[in-house]
């Protein structure tokens, strides 16, 4: 190689960390006061297929239905709020199958059942704030039955310039 030549960069963000950080990104838009998450669906070759938060269904306003975590069910949250997964499966305009989801928050069983149905054969993730509930566990048995990779990824600074 020639001497004036540079040598390409060697602290790039591996694929992982880059399409991790793209759901940390989209977990920006969700208004949920407590807990924001996203999800980044990618395909085998790399391209991002659909991405999602949380938060309520397209056409509803977010000032007319709560926020809460706690209190009567129908005062709280639960059950108006889409999971980032759900809407990122659900935003996608093509087969997931063989496909890789990369989340913030390791998914609740409803969301596994999604992913799971789509044919999404691996989940990356850097938080599993839920670990050893039996909801958490319920997911990993679903998993592991389904023949579905999990991977827990440590946590990248993600930096957004505005």
């Amino acid at each position: 190689m020639p001497a004036n030549q540079q040598q390409k960069r060697e602290n790039y963000l591996s694929w992982d960390n880059f399409f991790l950080s793209v759901a940390h990104v989209c977990a920006m838009r969700s208004k949920d006061p407590n807990t924001q998450v996203g999800s980044c669906i990618v395909n085998n070759i790399n391209q991002i297929i659909a991405t999602g938060y949380n938060g309520l269904p397209r056409g509803l306003n977010d000032d007319e239905f709560p926020w809460s975590r706690e209190g009567q069910y129908l005062e709280t949250k639960y059950p108006y709020v889409a999971h980032a997964e759900l809407n990122a499966i659900l935003s996608a305009k093509t087969n997931l199958d063989n496909c890789r989801i990369y989340t913030t928050l390791f998914p609740c069983s409803g969301c596994a059942k999604l992913i799971i149905q789509a044919g999404i054969k691996e989940v990356i993730y850097d938080n599993d704030k839920y670990d050893q509930t039996e909801d958490n566990q319920a997911v990993k048995k679903m998993f592991a039955l389904a023949n579905i990779n999990c991977r827990m990824i440590s946590p990248v600074e993600v930096i957004v310039k505005y």
